[in-house]
């Protein structure tokens, strides 16, 4: 059966995306090159039309010329032709990469999200995070009360009004203000003046005193 039909050659691979649209960068190049050497032969055409005299010379030259532009607005139509088959390939290779990008995104959110779950479930519990909070908050307040307590003042007396030490305060204030008035403005009150004592004496009228102000009287052996 070989013989008579022949046997099937195996198919070949389709080309990636990659590939095609290196191959058609590569045709690109060339027929910008192509282009290039055409539009540099139009430019001596051009130099040697403004050159010539001859009438029928001058014609042959148009006539080249012609030919020349034609061929060159060919490439480049084909050239625009390629080059919108070039972006549809990048265009289908980049839906193609983010495709993927976006498959993967899915599945590492999905995983995350079954690991999120057993966490709650295993590790975590809403009342018992409840009741934590709630003990760390009464721990709280009866640590603020231990220093209220720690903080009171023993040496104060039982039953005593703040409201009298108050009034007592400010007679005091009336006091000081009085003897100022009566003393003078910046005269110093009196239970902060310096009282000013006598120099210890001497002598007597009678007689010397010693250095503790007593009498001294000579001692006979």
């Amino acid at each position: 059966m070989n013989r008579v039909f022949g046997k099937k050659k195996p198919a070949v691979p389709a080309p990636t995306l990659d590939e095609a649209s290196s191959g058609l960068g590569g045709r690109l190049e060339d027929m910008d090159k192509k282009i290039l050497s055409l539009e540099n032969e139009l430019r001596g055409y051009k130099d040697k039309i403004k050159k010539s005299t001859s009438p029928a010379a001058k014609k042959a030259l148009q006539k080249r010329a012609m030919e020349v532009l034609k061929r060159k607005r060919m490439y480049e139509q084909q050239r625009d032709v390629m080059a919108g088959q070039q972006f549809n390939i990048d265009q289908a290779s980049f839906g193609i990469e983010s495709a993927k990008a976006n498959v993967q995104t899915v599945a590492a959110m999905k995983a995350a999200s079954t690991q999120l779950k057993t966490v709650m479930k295993k590790e975590l519990n809403v009342d018992e995070i409840d009741d934590l909070v709630d003990d760390m908050a009464e721990m709280m307040d009866d640590f603020n009360e231990i220093n209220e307590a720690l903080g009171r003042n023993f040496a104060t007396p039982e039953g005593l009004d703040e409201g009298d030490l108050e009034a007592e305060l400010d007679m005091l204030e009336d006091e000081l203000e009085q003897e100022a008035e009566a003393v003078g403005t910046d005269a110093t009150p009196s239970y902060l003046q310096t009282t000013v004592l006598p120099n210890t004496p001497t002598e007597l009228p009678g007689g010397k005193v010693d250095e503790y102000g007593l009498p001294s009287s000579a001692i006979t052996s």
